[in-house]
């Protein structure tokens, strides 16, 4: 087990990549199809999946991006999804369940290793042992 506590920050941060990927994926889709972008909610959740999967794909303000993913996939599946039926097998909501129990992890783990967060933490941390 040692060995992959180990490896706990690296194997986040490509929970964090592949989850930001097919994010700003799905994002793309719609946008592909011509949902509009002034359209409600089409069009800001379209943005949302496109910004939001992009930092979070690159690591950038992850925690902010998020949680703001998480309660935009919350809304999706309790305001489109949960109405046609209670449960996401029947609703077809299981995809926004999941994304917004996954964004809410990383919302409470950050980015992990490989993401321009780290990268500012330690040039933070450098700056202020060199105060």
């Amino acid at each position: 087990m040692q060995f992959l506590e180990q490896r706990r920050d690296q194997a986040l941060a490509l929970f964090r990549i592949v989850v930001g990927l097919l994010f700003v994926m799905h994002g793309v889709q719609k946008v592909m199809k011509g949902t509009p972008l002034l359209s409600w909610p089409g069009g800001p959740m379209s943005l949302i999946e496109l910004i939001g999967g992009t930092l979070i794909l690159i690591g950038l303000w992850t925690r902010w991006a998020a949680l703001i993913s998480s309660g935009a996939m919350a809304y999706a599946y309790f305001v489109v999804h949960q109405p046609k039926a209670l449960l996401p097998l029947a609703n077809g909501g299981e995809l926004a369940a999941i994304y917004s129990w996954a964004f809410l992890l990383l919302a409470f783990t950050g980015a992990g290793a490989w993401s321009i967060d780290a990268l500012r933490n330690k040039s933070s941390k450098k700056s202020l042992a060199n105060v």
